[in-house]
């Protein structure tokens, strides 16, 4: 894993927001990487005046948008089927769960939780979800992380240990706040259909 997490800040390092935008297509659709090791890298290049801060957070958001729509479409191709080669039966079957337990919204939720915002784009394609919904909440969602990331790299990029720390922290104030965005949605929803199934008795 070293090797891997060198090679990702070499890349970075070498050919820039490029190389962001590689990364991050790859972590957005199979390949079992954190996007820790792309983007705190490119917030803290941001800090020593070797990338733009915005630019780095925009190619991030980007290559995470391919990746996904990739997922997207490779889920349509070769269905339900396809992804078992890939990806375990368990693991498909929480994500469609998930998927169908929280509805589209699960897309821009699934992007800030660890070990889902990669697969969310899989049940959503089974779906068959509508592409400019889709490509919304995707990019609301990882935009969100990809931000968080970068702007930890640029303050506090030298230090790995207080990386650790806070992104610890983050990651916990963001389930946090994402689990009370869920219960509200589910709860306003709920209220609008108690309220249809009124007006038509």
């Amino acid at each position: 894993m070293e090797s891997i997490i060198s090679f990702i800040v070499d890349t970075v390092g070498t050919l820039g927001y490029l190389g962001i935008f590689i990364m991050m297509f790859l972590e957005s659709s199979f390949f079992p990487f954190p996007s820790e090791v792309v983007m705190i890298p490119a917030g803290y290049l941001a800090h020593k005046g070797e990338m733009s801060l915005l630019l780095a957070i925009f190619m991030g958001i980007l290559g995470s948008l391919a990746g996904a729509v990739f997922n997207y479409y490779f889920a349509i191709k070769f269905g339900r089927a396809g992804l078992l080669k890939i990806v375990k039966e368990e693991k498909l079957k929480k994500l469609e769960d998930f998927f169908r337990n929280h509805g589209h919204i699960s897309t821009f939720s699934g992007r800030l939780i660890p070990g889902v915002r990669q697969y969310i784009s899989l049940p959503a394609g089974l779906a068959r979800m509508k592409m400019d919904i889709f490509i919304i909440y995707t990019s609301l969602g990882a935009g969100i992380w990809v931000a968080i990331l970068a702007i930890l790299g640029y303050y506090i990029g030298k230090n790995e240990l207080l990386i650790h720390q806070y992104l610890r922290q983050i990651t916990f104030i963001i389930l946090l706040s994402l689990s009370i965005l869920i219960l509200f949605y589910i709860v306003r929803n709920r209220i609008k259909f108690n309220k249809g199934a009124k007006k038509y008795e």
